[in-house]
Formats: C-alpha cells, sequence, structure tokens
C-alpha cells in the first residue's frame, strides 16, 4: 500500500504558480479521489483541462475569476485566512471542460477531483449558500462547512468538506470508517485529509486503521500536509496550544457518505 502522508511541497508549475500538494491515482493508490493545492500570485494564472474527471476548486484564501471555456466567473474567494471560520466559495466544473483560474490576489486553491462520466452543468457554490453545522461534545467538537455534502446532485461522485477543530479536540471521533460498499449501513468511500494548523508550528496527529490491523499508522501531521484513507478508521487529534482546519475529499462507488463507528468505541456516542 501507498504512504499515507503527503508532505507539503513547493513545486513551480509556471510563473507564479506552485504546487503545494499533488495526490493522485499513481503516488496514493486511491482508485476515485485526488487532490491538489496550489499558490497562485496576484495576476497569474492555473489552466488545466479535465478527462474523465470533475472538480470541486474550494478557494482556501484569497480571490480568484475562473472561466470555463466560454463561460466567466469572478470574484471568487472570501478570507484571507481559514481559520476565519467563515464559508468561501467554490466551483464545480464537470468532466471534459477547459478551465483558468486567474489570482485577482495571492490565492490559495485546493482542487478536489473524481472519477467522472457525465458532462454535468458548471455550479458556483457560494459562500452564504453553505450549511454550517456543529458536531460532538465534551473534547470531540468541531465546526463544519458543508460544501458539496451527499444530499446536493451537483456533481457525480465528490463529496467535500471543510471542518475545524479547536484546541484539545478530537475529531473524525469516536473513530468511523466507510470502506464498505453495503448500503444502507455503510458505504464505500475513499478519502483525503488536506490540513492547516494555526499556529503553523504546530503539529496533530492522524491515526489510519483497519479491524484486522492489517492497516495501522499513526502519523505527526504538520501544517499543509496530507493524508490519505483508502479505507479504515481515521480519528484526529489536536494538541493543546493549536486549532485544526481540514478539508475532506470523498468519493466511491455511490455518492453517499454513510459511516460505521468502531463498536470499541460506540460507547462515547451514549454518553448522556
Amino acid at each position: 500500500m501507498a504512504d499515507l502522508l503527503y508532505k507539503k511541497g513547493k513545486t513551480s508549475l509556471s510563473d507564479g504558480v506552485k504546487l503545494i500538494q499533488d495526490v493522485n491515482q499513481s503516488n496514493a493508490g486511491l482508485d476515485y479521489v485526488q487532490f491538489k493545492v496550489i499558490e497562485i500570485e496576484e495576476g497569474s494564472r492555473y489552466e488545466e483541462t479535465l478527462s474523465n474527471t470533475e472538480l470541486c476548486a474550494v478557494i482556501l484564501t484569497g480571490n480568484v475569476d475562473v472561466n470555463v471555456e466560454e463561460n466567466a466567473y469572478t470574484n471568487l474567494g472570501t478570507r484571507e485566512s481559514v481559520f476565519e471560520k467563515i464559508p468561501t466559495d467554490s466551483i464545480y466544473i464537470p468532466s471534459t471542460k477547459q478551465f483558468q483560474i486567474q489570482a485577482n490576489k495571492f490565492a490559495k486553491v485546493a482542487l478536489c477531483y473524481s472519477n467522472s462520466s457525465k458532462v454535468l452543468e458548471t455550479r458556483v457554490i457560494k459562500a452564504s449558500d453553505i450549511n454550517k453545522e456543529y458536531r460532538g461534545k465534551y473534547s470531540n467538537q468541531r465546526l463544519v462547512h458543508n460544501i458539496l455534502p451527499d444530499d446536493v446532485d451537483i456533481p457525480e461522485n465528490l463529496l467535500v468538506v471543510e471542518v475545524y477543530t479547536d484546541s484539545g479536540n478530537f475529531s473524525s471521533y469516536p473513530p468511523h470508517k466507510h470502506d464498505q460498499d453495503n448500503l444502507p449501513e455503510e458505504s464505500m468511500l475513499e478519502e483525503t485529509y488536506y490540513h492547516e494548523i494555526d499556529p503553523e508550528q504546530g503539529f496533530v496527529f492522524q491515526r489510519v486503521y483497519t479491524d484486522d490491523r492489517a492497516l495501522d499508522e499513526t502519523m505527526a501531521v504538520e501544517h499543509q500536509d496530507c493524508v490519505s484513507v483508502p479505507k479504515g478508521y481515521h480519528p484526529v487529534g489536536v494538541p493543546d496550544g493549536y486549532d485544526l482546519y481540514y478539508l475532506n475529499v470523498m468519493a466511491g462507488p455511490k455518492r453517499k457518505w454513510k459511516f460505521h463507528t468502531d463498536k470499541d468505541h460506540q460507547w462515547i456516542l451514549e454518553r448522556d
């Protein structure tokens, strides 16, 4: 199995465009999900043509204009830091489309991909339309921005969500998994986690493990690192003094998020 931890990099793609993360089917062993993060200097442009993939571009920070073939979508992006904890704009771009992203000021953009055979409609997901949700209690609390949840019909396969976990809390916890194509009990969804940490010198821990422990890895994850979850449970712990943001991309044979909690830790959900 491929390594699950992808350290941040800074590879130049073109003048003014740098690649921070590139998790793809060749280096991650994933069948459905691919993921990139790019930084674009003001006035610079990133271009790509999609083939058998659909894309959700999340404007993590900054402001951009996006051209999808003959159509222009302008002034996308709402924040200078993900830790402002406000929703941002995203844009869904279907398979076969050619697009350009031009930065109106320095921007960081997450490119979330999944396999797709359908040519659907391009759609802007405005920050004002993002559903915000609070989950958990005690030391298991987080704020969720549902960008592409499973109850919207925009994409063919993609699910995209961003999550804030404050200092001293656990997230994706109690441990749960979604690696069995067995609806309605459980769905099979691959997943990636892109992490940002405040302050940036911090770290968090993420464990990925299966019931039989054939897969059991615990990783120290730093700012702008990425973790892939091909299967298994995948909790995250945030040490004191640091706050965590992560962006999740999920996809699988059916576009439904139905998870199974580790039975050893189910009791945590049953407390008053």
